[in-house]
């Protein structure tokens, strides 16, 4: 054992591993300098506390305590929505007899799992960790779909009157007013033209909810249920660019008879972004990510 000099100068042969440390105060690496700050997280953390005695909550995905998505939860949601790909292959409404995509679609991932969950947690209740999460996976989306095209208008898909009087909010709203805050340094705007109509003959009879419908009925309900806002937001679409936004696609309907109400309105339909799509990709289907604006739906470059 080799000797070494002490803090007084002094050679000793004893281990330095045992012999006693100076104290010293421990500090949090995260931990601020200023008392202030100090005594704001300290209250933030007591005022967690009592909300979570209070209003006790539990992750979506698993049940962990706490949290309405836990770390580990939301770290897989993120790998699920990681690579956003061109989902249009999957719905039939969106693709013609030839094969031709009618309107192109870029999913953020395929709904099932943490993201199916935690799109239906959001739906249903509205916590406001599901929307940061959420907002951020669809703003990833959004970007690998324009790819950095300027000039560009997101056009939510308006939620149902019963719907919104039943949640006493429009989800996909939501999500793009979080949104608006990733991209504060590119042109894009956000119009809330579409609107909802009530047209008893183009359902056919049908009544309730779209879920468990086929591709025939879903497109008969919604066929005539949309159109632009009057007065100047339905003017403003004229000539602008627009991407659909939407939170699942099924068979395409929805998406199908927004645009068509769009076009009505004189905007140009770039495609539609989605937070999660039913059906897998096709094989054969474009990867949403490219370098040049326009490519990602398929377009020619601009």
């Amino acid at each position: 054992m080799g000797s070494y000099r002490t803090g007084d100068g002094q050679r000793t042969s004893a281990d330095p591993d045992l012999l006693a440390q100076p104290l010293w105060h421990a500090r949090h690496r995260g931990e601020h300098r200023q008392r202030l700050l100090q005594a704001w997280d300290l209250l933030a953390r007591a005022a967690a506390d009592i909300v979570a005695l209070a209003m006790p909550v539990e992750c979506v995905c698993c049940g962990k305590e706490d949290l309405a998505l836990c770390a580990g939860c939301e770290r897989r949601l993120r790998m699920l929505t990681r690579h956003p790909f061109r989902a249009e292959t999957g719905a039939p409404a969106l693709m013609d007899t030839d094969g031709s995509v009618i309107l192109p679609v870029v999913a953020a991932g395929i709904y099932r799992e943490e993201l199916s969950q935690s799109i239906l947690a959001f739906k249903r209740h509205g916590q406001g960790q599901l929307r940061s999460v959420l907002s951020k996976v669809l703003a990833g989306a959004l970007a690998a779909a324009y790819a950095g095209t300027d000039g560009v208008v997101l056009i939510p898909v308006p939620t149902s009157g019963s719907a919104y009087r039943k949640r006493g909010f429009s989800p996909v709203h939501l999500l793009l007013a979080g949104v608006g805050r990733s991209f504060n340094d590119r042109h894009v705007g956000c119009s809330d033209a579409l609107r909802k109509v009530r047209n008893p003959r183009a359902g056919g009879g049908l009544s309730g909810g779209q879920k468990g419908l086929g591709r025939g009925d879903r497109s008969r309900r919604v066929r005539g249920s949309m159109r632009t806002a009057r007065g100047t937001r339905g003017h403003s679409l004229r000539g602008r660019q627009c991407i659909i936004v939407d939170d699942v696609l099924t068979t395409g309907a929805t998406l199908a008879e927004a645009a068509r109400a769009i076009h009505e309105a004189g905007g140009i339909v770039r495609g539609a972004v989605v937070l999660a799509a039913t059906r897998a990709p096709d094989a054969a289907a474009a990867p949403a990510q490219s370098r040049h604006p326009g490519t990602a739906w398929g377009l020619p470059e601009t």
